[in-house]
């Protein structure tokens, strides 16, 4: 089975980049310099930002349907980044590295079918695991601890 990881579209966050500190926070964002790598994933780039690089956590609607799973968490963007694409199969940086990540499967009516907690470098089995069943229209990963949403996965 193939698939396809997509980051978020950088366009939608474009009202947030080159905002000062104050600005952020009256729009009720927050900026941050990285001081580690790993620790900063941004979910435009699909990879974590390298130390002294500038990011804003926003509080982003990751799952905005009206369904009972509708959701929203905290995201990191790297200021100025600009939109990605993958590859059908890659894994990007942001899922491989994570020690555990949250798979959740929905349907098409954005009900959730299945899920499962694995391994960064297990996540192209699980993915195909997955998506295996036809009932799954798409994939959400998440990080395990925190629960913060990290990307969608769709079939290639």
């Amino acid at each position: 089975m193939s698939f396809i990881v997509s980051g978020l579209d950088a366009a939608q966050f474009g009202y947030l980049f080159g905002k000062s500190d104050e600005e952020l926070q009256a729009l009720g964002a927050r900026g941050y310099v990285a001081d580690s790598h790993p620790g900063f994933p941004c979910r435009v780039l699909l990879k974590d930002v390298e130390p002294g690089t500038r990011v804003i956590l926003l509080n982003y609607a990751h799952l905005d349907v009206p369904t009972p799973y509708n959701a929203r968490h905290a995201i990191f963007v790297a200021d100025g980044a600009q939109s990605q694409t993958f590859e059908p199969g890659q894994v990007p940086e942001i899922l491989s590295i994570r020690q555990l990540i949250s798979l959740r499967a929905y349907d098409d009516t954005h009900m959730m079918v299945d899920a499962c907690v694995v391994a960064g470098a297990e996540t192209a089995d699980a993915l195909d695991a997955l998506l295996s069943d036809t009932s799954v229209s798409y994939i959400h990963a998440h990080t395990a601890g925190r629960g913060c949403y990290l990307a969608q996965i769709d079939r290639a």
